[in-house]
């Protein structure tokens, strides 16, 4: 008899903690299953040692006759208990370090939304904190439950079972490729359409596709600028020109007055000699008046052409801001210079008042005839 109750003994395996065993679910509760996994008695598999996540009820995971890959955490003559977490667990790690090590690109799906971020289940618990979900800023993270992410393993930590991971990461990398290949593309000398992004004191930053390059102010017009607001706003279309790209740094350098006509080409096709045109006084100069006729064009007024008397000085009758109407003399876009003259204008007005006028007939119906007619008769 006794001999019959050892050989009966022996057709059970014996059991040791960290032992890894195959099981058969014989039976599933709320909060636990059985599992037959060759012992003398029925091992016990919690709900907390199911997932690195929150599960409501076992049958939501396993069911009856699932054969899964156990670990023993604790075992007694009388008691068998086991861990599907912790099985999962072990792979996960070596298969997580590798992909950290070579920074690969992992898929996974969010299990959860909790304070701070997402749950995503990768055999251990990762957690994605809510800086690292997205570029942008994100008002509500409810949408993502479910959604499946390419993130970045930026942390791991087997000892403690911490890992972070990253949604963002993935989207900087692939921003900053598509960058890589925009710079690639762009050609100093050419001109892109480009829509205004933001505004500083030294310049504008305009996006050219997907990259933004700076028009420092001096680059923005031909005549002097205070601000870039006088001359641009944030979110218009400009066109623009690439003066020079530098693809290590990611700096490209554009302007907007390139790709508009110089203001002497203007004044060539504006100004004609004899034209009379109104300007504004910008500076007085011991031998004359500069007179800004169009934004970035001035013209001299010489001092003997300022008055049809004689002045000593120009001050004597112009104000520095003051609107003047001026004749042009000469024109010379290319050695940008223009020749002008006010006194010319007062020549002018002065030879064009007009004669005294005699009506042929007043209001009492005598004409003049009739007066000097009728004196001739009396001289007679």
């Amino acid at each position: 008899m006794v001999e019959e109750m050892n050989n009966e003994m022996t057709t059970f395996e014996s059991r040791s903690e960290g032992d890894v065993v195959t099981g058969t679910i014989t039976k599933v509760e709320d909060k636990h299953a059985l599992v037959d996994a060759g012992y003398k008695v029925e091992g016990i598999l919690p709900i907390s040692e199911l997932s690195s996540l929150h599960v409501e009820k076992m049958e939501d995971v396993v069911h009856q006759d699932d054969e899964l890959q156990l670990k023993v955490i604790k075992v007694t003559d009388e008691e068998l208990v086991l861990s599907k977490k912790e099985v999962d667990a072990d792979k996960a790690w070596d298969n997580l370090e590798d992909k950290y090590d070579h920074h690969e690109t992992i898929s996974v799906e969010v299990a959860d939304v909790v304070k701070g971020g997402l749950v995503a289940d990768l055999g251990v618990r990762g957690f994605i904190p809510a800086s690292l979900v997205d570029r942008q800023y994100v008002e509500d993270f409810s949408e993502y439950k479910g959604a499946t992410l390419d993130v970045k393993i930026i942390e791991l930590d087997r000892e403690n079972r911490k890992v972070i991971l990253s949604h963002r990461a993935v989207q900087d990398e692939e921003a900053n490729k598509e960058k890589e290949d925009i710079l690639g593309r762009i050609e100093s000398g050419r001109v892109y359409e480009g829509t205004v992004q933001r505004l500083t004191d030294f310049g504008a930053f305009v996006d050219i596709g997907g990259v933004d390059g700076l028009v420092h102010i001096s680059q923005l017009a031909h005549q002097h600028v205070e601000h870039p607001s006088d001359v641009v706003q944030e979110g218009a279309s400009v066109k623009v020109k690439v003066l020079s790209v530098d693809r290590d740094n990611e700096r490209i350098s554009l302007s907007v007055k390139a790709t508009q006509p110089g203001p002497w080409e203007r004044a060539a096709e504006q100004l004609d000699v004899g034209d009379v045109v109104e300007g504004t006084v910008k500076r007085l100069v011991p031998f004359g008046a500069f007179v800004e006729l169009i934004p970035g064009v001035e013209g001299l007024v010489h001092i003997s052409e300022i008055s049809n008397r004689h002045i000593g000085t120009p001050d004597e009758v112009l104000e520095e801001g003051e609107n003047v109407k001026v004749k042009v003399l000469d024109v010379n876009a290319s050695e940008k210079r223009v020749s002008l003259s006010i006194r010319e204008l007062e020549d002018q007005s002065a030879n064009e008042q007009p004669a005294i006028q005699y009506e042929d007939e007043d209001n009492n119906g005598f004409s003049l005839g009739d007066v000097i007619g009728d004196q001739l008769k009396k001289l007679k």
